[in-house]
């Protein structure tokens, strides 16, 4: 089989940080070639060289034996590269016609004419059946239609290599398996893949080789059908993994979170996102919500956060209404929160390291006096959770968030949120888009937490996860909780007729959907 692709003794450095170490890559026509690393191990950087973003310091490219010098990602994609990354890049008030011809619009008379466009969209989408709608909002369509339409836009630029960063991350289930058959089709048709990933699952399902990258450097490729996850594993972390996480029996307490008759819509509108939601979670206890993306957990978790203010009902924190309360009064009453999105809601990425380790405690009279901000003392309060929780950045606290590694900035994210020895923690995709090892870090600290007799909530797409953590598991399905199950009693099958809306469990019999 031809090498469509060499990366020869690729090397990047940035301030602090040798992010890519004399890599050598090779990637054969009609292959799934997975690149497999902790977060930080140099994935995205070297695919982020490929595809013309950055220079590389030292190192060659060939593509199709020939050195070519990438200078910049139009340049790449005129040469048959094209890349899905892991936060999309697309304009939420555009079309997806609009968002797939941005920057190679056909202009007539100065007029943006996309007659042609649209129609090639289609043949596109029906051809790898995407089912992505050309004239819908960026802005009203799902993050895995998002996806597709990331998708689409390299197909509509006629790339033979696809490289897809992380491209499960945000997705359920049900869309990573539309995914993985969408990816058997392209090399079918002879094109290549590189799938850059953490979840072993789908490596050993979709991918042909796998190259493992280790604190960026170069660590062998191996055959799939000739390895497993544990030496995957090994050579990603040095180590084999505890893919199940060792817990004790829960000593459980009284109720700290206490939710009633819970209802919230859009105003203006008649349908409840949230109907009249009603559940507990004590001191000592992992309750998981599960449920397939787009049935209240969002509006659920902004509920109970203070990022919706207009819910009907009860939130109750160790008995003291929250509902009226601004987030800071949440916050401050004994509430920790690791948002879904940590971008958006988690972090201020042109912030430093340790600023945003404060940034729930700023104000404390520990870290200001008189208005002044210590900085010797947030200095020192970073540096040392920067030790405890395994935050890696090339200038420690004087890092900026940005150029985190996803996987650091979530244990950031961590970091900050356990350290302030809330009542109730409420993690919300907490492992989203990391690496085995990461994960296993995070699960041993919800359960240390868990253990320390604080209650946690979790809300997680992944089933894995929420069998692996939880002591109790609230299903939710169209706004309404729909079981509450004990996880040594039910199984995947079980919970997914939940999911669809397919079974209702006991005592919710009369709550109708």
């Amino acid at each position: 089989m031809n090498n469509v692709l060499t990366m020869r003794n690729i090397s990047k450095s940035f301030p602090g940080i040798k992010a890519n170490d004399s890599i050598s890559f090779e990637l054969r026509e009609g292959e799934v070639h997975a690149i497999l690393g902790e977060n930080g191990a140099g994935k995205s950087t070297l695919m982020n060289i490929l595809f013309g973003i950055y220079k590389p310091d030292e190192g060659e490219i060939l593509l199709n034996g020939e050195v070519v010098d990438i200078k910049g990602p139009n340049h790449a994609y005129e040469l048959g590269l094209g890349m899905v990354h892991q936060h999309f890049q697309l304009v939420q008030n555009f079309t997806v016609t609009e968002n797939i011809v941005l920057g190679i619009e056909d202009v007539r008379y100065g007029l943006i004419s996309t007659k042609k466009a649209r129609k090639k969209i289609i043949e596109l989408s029906e051809k790898y059946k995407l089912n992505v709608d050309p004239d819908a909002l960026i802005s009203d369509i799902s993050v895995g239609m998002q996806q597709r339409v990331e998708i689409l836009k390299v197909l509509y630029r006629n790339a033979d290599i696809l490289i897809l960063d992380e491209p499960t991350a945000v997705l359920t289930p049900q869309q990573i398996s539309d995914l993985m058959n969408i990816i058997k089709t392209f090399t079918k048709e002879g094109k290549s893949v590189i799938f850059i990933s953490h979840k072993l699952d789908e490596i050993m399902n979709v991918a042909d080789r796998c190259s493992v990258l280790k604190g960026g450097k170069y660590q062998g490729t191996l055959e799939i059908s000739k390895t497993d996850k544990n030496e995957l594993t090994r050579r990603m972390v040095g180590r084999v993994v505890d893919f199940k996480i060792a817990k004790k029996k829960p000593s459980i307490g009284d109720k700290v979170l206490e939710v009633t008759d819970l209802t919230y819509r859009l105003k203006g509108s008649d349908k409840a996102l949230l109907d009249n939601i009603s559940f507990h979670v004590k001191a000592g206890e992992v309750v998981s919500l599960a449920g397939i993306d787009g049935n209240g957990q969002t509006e659920l978790i902004y509920a109970l956060t203070g990022l919706i203010h207009n819910a009907e009902g009860s939130v109750r924190l160790n008995g003291k209404e929250l509902n009226q309360l601004s987030i800071r009064q949440r916050t401050m009453s004994g509430l920790s929160h690791i948002p879904e999105d940590r971008h958006k809601h988690g972090l201020v990425l042109d912030y430093t390291l340790e600023y945003n380790l404060v940034l729930q405690e700023y104000f404390k009279e520990r870290f200001q006096k008189h208005g002044v901000l210590q900085f010797d003392t947030i200095t020192e309060h970073s540096e040392a959770l920067i030790s405890s929780f395994d935050i890696r950045s090339g200038r420690g606290p004087k890092t900026t968030a940005k150029s985190m590694s996803g996987g650091n900035q979530q244990k950031a994210i961590l970091a900050r949120e356990i350290s302030r020895s809330s009542d109730l923690l409420i993690a919300v995709q907490p492992t989203r888009g990391l690496d085995v090892g990461a994960i296993e870090y995070i699960h041993k600290q919800i359960i240390a937490e868990r253990d320390k007799g604080k209650a946690v909530f979790v809300a997680s797409l992944e089933l894995d996860e929420i069998f692996n953590i939880s002591d109790r598991i609230l299903v939710i399905y169209e706004g309404q909780i729909v079981a509450d199950l004990i996880p040594e009693d039910t199984s995947y099958e079980e919970i997914g007729l939940y999911m669809s809306g397919s079974k209702r469990g006991k005592g919710y019999e009369k709550n109708p959907v």
